[in-house]
């Protein structure tokens, strides 16, 4: 196999990290981020959904959740910016091998039934990597399916299970959505430790604020537009693709769902529509900006059943006032012929100045902005399917 393409960094360079169908990318710019060196392919053949960097505690540290059909989904990480990766069994998440309980009492309870019924619980796929909060510098989460949240403390050489949420009693009742019942988006509080919501398709949003022991679900006013009428508006159950918050105001949530576009200003407690002038509500990709909370993009689709950009226009929508309205981003798009398809993981923005923001399609193309958005560049095309779009800049 050919020796993939390597990229040097340091500080003040921009990483993109891309997740594909068929192997991850690494890519490295200056501060000017208009050209763009490309590492990759790293583990070519193999469907990267999740990638992350951790610079905390003198770290400079690559993830990637990689699935092959020999290892099966698992973690490996790179400290030299991918010239080398760890080993499939470096890193373990694995659910708890649980005892069958005895068949008498088995059949007492329920005959017929042979074993426990999480006694083969194994992970099909890690959807997440995510640090923890800003004083945990060792801390690392990682979302799952079937749903399930691990975490680490010890910057990822070993994982756990978070209990609290494992023996939910919604969790035998959450059922798969279109990608399968995966715990997507793991977002910290910046201002609270015990704080942390999650996102499950199709559970909902979750948070808990004791540090994972218990669970509340948080999604009252979000509609689930596939139940029937009358039942639209559960205490969970929905179909939530993603939800984004600020770190200089974490009480307020952005959250874009199989149906609908939605804002919190209380943690979560209760939502508002805030769909107001975009082509459609449905969507799975959403970014804030990282200097100003009022900030948010998202790239709209046309429906569950043609999930593609609306009128074949790719076209990136902002909102500068908290979602009381939005605005189409094009300068550099394709507005002709582009029915495109971006993933929840998809778009990520950088904590530069203006800030970078960057999305990635399932038709294997990579596009920048470098002005938050005002003018659009292709880095690249002819990509796999690209399902995860990351971006750090290096300290």
């Amino acid at each position: 196999m050919p020796t993939p393409n390597q990229v040097n960094a340091s500080s003040g360079d921009v990483l993109l990290l891309v997740g594909t169908m068929k192997g991850a990318f690494v890519l490295r710019s200056d501060k000017d981020r208009k050209q763009w060196e490309v590492g990759g392919p790293y583990f070519p053949g193999r469907a990267v959904y999740a990638m992350l960097y951790d610079d905390r505690n003198g770290r400079s540290r690559l993830w990637a959740a990689v699935n092959s059909s020999f290892w099966g989904s698992y973690l490996s990480s790179s400290d030299d910016f991918g010239k080398t990766w760890t080993e499939p069994e470096a890193y373990g998440i694995k659910f708890p091998q649980q005892e069958p309980a005895p068949a008498a009492a088995m059949q007492d309870a329920n005959p017929g039934a042979s074993a426990a019924p999480d006694a083969n619980l194994s992970v099909k796929q890690i959807w997440q990597i995510a640090l923890g909060h800003p004083d945990e510098p060792d801390t690392l989460y990682a979302g799952v399916e079937p749903a399930a949240l691990f975490k680490s403390t010890d910057a990822g050489a070993s994982w756990a299970l978070v209990q609290g949420l494992h023996d939910h009693p919604h969790r035998p009742q959450w059922q798969p959505g279109g990608g399968g019942l995966c715990l997507h988006t793991i977002l910290p509080d910046s201002s609270n430790a015990q704080r942390l919501f999650i996102a499950i398709s199709t559970g909902g949003v979750y948070r808990t604020d004791d540090g994972g022991e218990n669970w509340q679900p948080r999604n009252q006013g979000v509609r689930a537009q596939f139940l029937p009428e009358g039942q639209q508006y559960p205490e969970w159950g929905q179909c939530v693709h993603k939800i984004v918050s600020h770190p200089d105001n974490p009480q307020r949530l952005f959250l874009q769902n199989h149906w609908g576009l939605y804002r919190s200003d209380n943690g979560g407690d209760s939502w508002t529509d805030i769909a107001n002038g975009v082509p459609s509500d449905f969507g799975f990709a959403l970014e804030i900006d990282h200097h100003n909370p009022n900030t948010a993009y998202i790239i709209p689709l046309e429906s569950d059943e043609f999930r593609c950009t609306p009128e074949a226009k790719l076209r990136v929508y902002r909102t500068t006032n908290a979602g009381e309205s939005w605005e189409p981003l094009t300068n550099g798009l394709p507005q002709e012929n582009a029915f495109e398809t971006v993933l929840r993981d998809g778009m990520t923005g950088d904590t530069g100045k203006p800030m970078g923001l960057y999305f990635g399609t399932r038709n294997g193309k990579l596009f920048g902005s470098a002005d938050a958005g005002e003018s659009w560049n292709a880095i690249m095309a002819g990509l796999p399917a690209v399902v995860c779009v990351k971006s750090a800049v290096i300290n």
